[in-house]
């Protein structure tokens, strides 16, 4: 049973927390697509894990699976080679002169959705669902709220639609995130996470941990598996999905 007869469009890299979010999507929503985007990222990976999370999703949950339509991709290759960060081009992870890490893609978040807006316009979708994250994250300023809060103004008052920007992570830290799949689809959502998403920054899915695959060194991996550390430490706990 969902909670909202309306059409969502999810922003769904393949990773733990866009996996998440998808599962969020699909038991609230009556039709719920995604949307993904090449930007030339070095962890190009992720859009084949796109493909394994969402045929597992199918496999597994037949009621998500009714839910779940069609998959978008949108080349925006040109756009990731502007910024010229860690995350397009083989380069050391650190800090910049902002004191951000340099895996910061400027304005990425505010392409994708307005790309992604432009989308749910075509598609009658008036949900957009985002992993964005302000608790646990790496400091990137477009993952706040208030950020998303003005850019929903800004994309209702040039779309001249309703459009509503959901990011059900946007206050939970990365362990409540792994409670929050748990809750949303027990064990064997956590170990479609685990096996087939991917989060890690240099693409490495060469190493299984205890936490899924990655180099385990990266910020995205040191995130990950914090977050899993802290919430296997508690017994593996469900959080029900707000």
């Amino acid at each position: 049973m969902t909670d909202s007869p309306a059409t969502a469009l999810v922003l769904f890299s393949g990773g733990q927390d866009s996996t998440t979010i998808l599962a969020w999507a699909l038991a609230r929503y009556a039709r719920v697509e995604t949307v993904g985007f090449d930007y030339g990222q070095r962890h190009a990976v992720e859009l084949l894990a796109r493909e394994a999370v969402r045929a597992r999703l199918i496999a597994t949950f037949p009621d998500w699976a009714a839910r779940l339509g069609e998959d978008h991709m949108i080349d925006i290759r040109a756009f990731g080679a502007i910024g010229e960060t860690a995350m397009t081009t083989a380069r050391a992870i650190e800090a910049d002169a902002r004191g951000l890490p340099n895996t910061f893609v400027p304005g990425r978040n505010l392409v994708f959705l307005t790309y992604a807006a432009a989308l749910a316009d075509r598609r009658g979708a008036t949900h957009l669902v985002g992993g964005m994250c302000e608790t646990d994250f790496s400091g990137y300023p477009d993952c706040r709220r208030d950020t998303l809060d003005a850019l929903e103004t800004a994309l209702r008052l040039g779309l001249a639609r309703e459009l509503v920007i959901d990011t059900p992570l946007m206050r939970l830290t990365k362990a409540q995130t792994w409670a929050l799949a748990k809750g949303l689809g027990g064990e064997a959502l956590v170990e479609i996470i685990l096996e087939d998403s991917h989060t890690c920054y240099l693409g490495d899915r060469g190493r299984r941990w205890p936490w899924g695959h990655g180099c385990g060194a990266c910020p995205a991996c040191e995130l990950r598996a914090k977050g899993f550390a802290a919430w296997d430490a508690e017994g593996r706990p469900a959080l029900a999905a707000a």
